[in-house]
């Protein structure tokens, strides 16, 4: 079986950065799915701004119709902070024989030594790093010496193996973020072209934003 992409996020709201980052990767690393991982009650912010219920609606509105695009609510089912070890551990347990690839941004990377257990991932999956222009993969400290030992350029390596690589794949780059949404709706703006339409309307019908 093709690697399963593990793709979590608050997605306060998800847009179209996230998506195409997904279909990239889903494509390029011949994924045999991406799963949208919405967060319940993320342990590195506050309170998310629209409810979860909400966010899942939206997740769900924009990867309807895309096939390997699948929406997951464990966490948001799951009591607690939603932390990614237990959502990894809880895959492992479904899928003991599939290829597992945990996809983050490059920022969220250089932020992993703060994550919950965060030096067990690569026990139970491979981290496949998002990359754009304007960010450096480290080469020294903890995160440096991860990618001298397990990185790999080889796709064929995330399909071989089960878990224990890293990974880091371009995608394009889309300067679209979702603290800029909130703030452009609360200004009263539009936020029509940033995401797809069917999202855009939940946020406009639940002024969740504003």
């Amino acid at each position: 079986m093709s690697p399963i992409g593990i793709f979590g996020g608050t997605f306060d709201p998800i847009h179209y950065g996230h998506l195409r980052s997904a279909f990239e990767m889903l494509q390029a690393l011949r994924l045999s799915e991406v799963r949208f991982f919405p967060s319940g009650d993320p342990p590195h912010r506050g309170s998310t701004y629209a409810t979860a219920q909400l966010r899942l609606e939206m997740v769900r509105a924009a990867a309807a119709g895309q096939p390997g695009f699948v929406v997951d609510d464990r966490e948001m089912r799951r009591d607690g902070p939603s932390y990614t070890i237990d959502t990894l551990n809880s895959l492992r347990k479904e899928h003991p024989d599939a290829s597992l690839g945990l996809i983050v941004g490059m920022d969220a990377f250089l932020g992993l030594t703060s994550w919950h257990r965060w030096d067990e991932f690569l026990g139970l999956a491979h981290i496949v790093v998002a990359h754009r222009p304007g960010w450096r993969a480290p080469d020294i400290g903890a995160l440096g010496d991860i990618i001298d030992r397990y990185g790999t350029h080889q796709i064929d390596d995330l399909h071989d193996k089960t878990h224990g690589k890293v990974h880091i794949h371009a995608v394009t780059q889309l300067e679209i973020s979702s603290t800029e949404i909130r703030e452009l709706v609360a200004a009263g703006r539009d936020p029509r072209f940033l995401m797809p339409d069917v999202v855009r309307d939940i946020i406009v019908d639940n002024h969740c934003y504003t």
